[in-house]
């Protein structure tokens, strides 16, 4: 509700201004222009977001996602100590954590929200020490193929979409550190 009150009182100001300055003409073909350019926009990142969500789940259909799980195992049982014996919820974690991996933000959030629900059953009304990493860890996900970030750099008629992988990889990293060590210090204070 917050944000329509907000985006509803920006297009209200900038119509308003426009028609004040005498350029009433110009924000109604930038409003048109604009709404055209937002449905293709929209279009390419459904076109990447529908690839990437079916190489998921072919991934998930051959064997892959759970290979892949596996792998990411013995890292997210040191991260979430406290679930480390509840396979379902580490599958939902592990599922959640492979979908960040390739990018796919909009595959993720069903699956981080699953991962949280079975967190917060553990501890009804306080957010645990798990369900707090998990926030930071999705929030903060590192990612190997920023799909999101490339179909819309590919929209906008980028050539090399994916040049900006060293820089993501970086940025993620960085910010995935810190966001755990700050999860694991926050933790040990309030323990205290």
């Amino acid at each position: 509700m917050t944000m329509t009150v907000i985006w509803t009182g920006m297009i209200l100001v900038s119509v308003l201004c426009g028609l004040a300055t005498g350029r009433g003409p110009a924000v109604a073909a930038a409003a048109v222009e604009g709404t055209s350019a937002a449905v293709q926009l929209s279009l390419s990142i459904a076109g990447m977001l529908c690839l990437w969500t079916g190489v998921m789940e072919v991934m998930r259909q051959s064997g892959l996602a759970d290979k892949l799980s596996r792998l990411l195992r013995p890292i997210l049982r040191r991260l979430f100590p406290q679930v480390a014996r509840d396979r379902e919820a580490m599958d939902s974690i592990s599922a959640n954590v492979s979908a960040n991996l390739l990018g796919l933000g909009s595959a993720a959030t069903p699956l981080g929200l699953e991962a949280a629900r079975r967190l917060a059953q553990a501890s009804p009304g306080v957010a645990s020490d798990s369900l707090c990493m998990l926030v930071v860890c999705n929030t903060a996900s590192i990612q190997l193929i920023p799909t999101t970030v490339a179909s819309v750099r590919a929209a906008e008629g980028c050539a090399a979409p994916f040049d900006i992988l060293p820089a993501v990889w970086l940025a993620s990293a960085l910010s995935v550190g810190v966001g755990i060590l700050a999860c694991k210090i926050f933790a040990r204070m309030w323990r205290e």
